[in-house]
């Protein structure tokens, strides 16, 4: 697949944070249609309006369940998709609320998919995996054959899931990519129930509160801005050279917690005190990408450096509470 334009495209989890970043993305390449399906868990109907307002009929979305393979079934029929992104899950949080659920989801999902694929239902997938499936960093950075050392029911199904996968296309040749993507952050980011750091000192710090740093903040992840790894899905897509392989993407660079925290607080002019909660249970401790794989497909993957996109994310954050 050269490009996506004038392709038909699924996106189960496109009403999402990162799924719904992509679905702009493929409706501005052209893509011929994109069917989202969501089952609105974390995903938002504004987060589509975008979309809806610039592309109209060519945006799709059905409130099914990914994991339910007669429902996806029934979608890849009328769809006839040419390519799919896998991008629906339930929040790594979630896995201290529900964590067989957290686990499961992942899993029931890859599995429908695997099957629409062996059954010539769909031609192309590109499987958003996680970070999380390498749990604390063993060596610094973190390759795509780091060992799997997922620390939550989130992390375990999403692992799950990417062998799940594997195995189909060594058994039958499919053509997936597995992207396993750092730490995503940017607009639109979940800052409710189940939220990340970044979303939740904005919503803090907005809110004229004091924002609350869980351990002592020395413990590291690699953030990439949202529409920094929607370029790079988005153009592994379209290269043969990707099919069935695994690709980080991520900054490749290793940033504390405590100064995400603390640069959001001088993006805020706040200058009052930052709040200490005991750590987070399973908690990874250190994470830093080696996206050299990636990068020798894309060039380098990060557009964003991680203030500018603070910044921007603060932005949105403020305007959607002011609107």
């Amino acid at each position: 697949m050269s490009d996506l334009s004038g392709a038909r495209v699924l996106v189960p989890g496109g009403a999402g944070f990162v799924g719904s970043h992509l679905v702009d993305a493929l409706l501005a390449e052209g893509a011929a249609s994109v069917a989202v399906v969501d089952t609105f868990f974390l995903g938002r109907e504004e987060n589509l309006e975008a979309a809806r307002a610039r592309h109209g009929d060519a945006l799709t979305v059905y409130r099914e369940d990914a994991g339910d393979l007669g429902a996806m079934t029934a979608i890849c029929r009328a769809e006839q998709p040419d390519v799919a992104f896998n991008l629906a899950t339930k929040a790594l949080l979630y896995s201290f609320f529900n964590p067989v659920g957290a686990f499961q989801v992942n899993v029931s999902i890859a599995a429908a998919l695997g099957e629409l694929m062996r059954h010539r239902a769909l031609g192309k997938l590109v499987h958003l995996s996680s970070s999380e499936v390498y749990g604390t960093a063993q060596q610094i950075s973190m390759g795509e054959d780091h060992p799997l050392l997922a620390e939550t029911s989130y992390a375990a199904g999403k692992a799950a899931a990417d062998l799940l996968l594997m195995s189909y296309v060594n058994m039958y040749g499919l053509d997936v990519v597995t992207v396993r993507p750092f730490n995503n952050y940017g607009p639109r980011q979940n800052d409710g129930a189940f939220a990340a750091i970044i979303p939740l000192t904005i919503k803090r710090l907005l809110e004229g509160s004091p924002p609350v740093i869980e351990g002592d903040g020395l413990q590291t992840r690699d953030f990439i801005y949202v529409r920094d790894t929607v370029a790079a899905i988005v153009a592994l897509a379209t290269m043969d050279e990707a099919a069935g392989r695994t690709l980080n993407v991520g900054s490749g660079r290793e940033t504390p917690i405590r100064e995400v925290v603390e640069t959001l607080c001088d993006i805020a002019g706040y200058s009052g005190e930052i709040l200490h909660a005991p750590p987070r249970v399973a908690d990874v401790r250190r994470h830093r990408a080696d996206v050299a794989r990636a990068e020798a497909l894309l060039g380098p993957v990060v557009r964003t450096e991680l203030r500018e996109g603070l910044e921007q994310t603060y932005g949105w954050h403020a305007s959607a509470v002011g609107s």
